[in-house]
């Protein structure tokens, strides 16, 4: 029996996220030991799943497969560790694989879309990112942000629809959809929309404003 190759704890970004988001993932991440989803096809086709599916359960393990990194400041919930399952779902309605386990136990689970997107599902899917890139920076640009901005504040509720974002402009690699990132002259604006249309709890707008950034927090990558 050959011995299994040892995981180094230390994880390299995959490629394609911009500098910021390496290090945060070299420096905040760990690398665990990733599924061999290859193993379990046969037996996801038997039971009516597509084999389209499964590759793309196969690309998703084998790019963020073991991957931990820390939650993020709205959703206690993110994955654990990134990991596929067995895609669900069906013809008519598209198929969503599941992102990896939750920290807690949550009513809603973290899931790649049919179209790559990654997001949650409560009662609602609510896609919050355009795909696990942007899931990724958006995790690496709020850890950033707590670390050089000035001041923090918190929005919540009905106030986060009173936001003025004049002046601001998206953050594109974040490839907001239900969650978005805004950046101004001196401030970063993250809206956090996914639990409120998940959940269908509308009280669950939340924004956190980072102010008082120089032209490093404001980029920083």
């Amino acid at each position: 029996m050959v011995a299994a190759t040892p995981v180094s704890p230390v994880p390299v970004a995959p490629a394609g996220l911009t500098n910021r988001a390496k290090r945060f993932v070299a420096c905040e991440g760990i690398r665990v030991a990733r599924q061999d989803i290859e193993r379990h096809r046969d037996a996801w086709i038997e039971h009516g799943v597509p084999a389209a599916e499964v590759d793309r359960a196969v690309a998703f393990e084998d790019r963020w497969g073991g991957l931990a990194l820390p939650s993020a400041p709205f959703y206690e919930s993110g994955p654990r560790v990134l990991g596929a399952d067995v895609p669900e779902g069906s013809a008519s309605e598209g198929w969503w694989i599941p992102a990896g386990d939750c920290r807690y136990s949550m009513a809603y689970g973290s899931l790649i879309g049919p179209g790559g997107e990654f997001g949650i599902h409560g009662y609602h899917w609510a896609p919050l990112h355009a795909s696990t890139e942007g899931w990724v920076e958006s995790l690496a640009l709020a850890c950033h942000a707590r670390r050089w901005a000035k001041t923090i504040t918190r929005i919540t509720g009905e106030a986060v629809g009173s936001l003025d974002l004049e002046g601001y402009e998206p953050v594109p690699e974040v490839q907001g959809l239900t969650d978005t990132w805004w950046r101004g002259k001196d401030s970063l604006i993250a809206l956090y929309r996914g639990v409120a249309v998940g959940m269908d709890r509308p009280g669950c707008l939340e924004a956190h404003v980072y102010g008082g950034l120089d032209q490093w927090g404001l980029h920083g990558g």
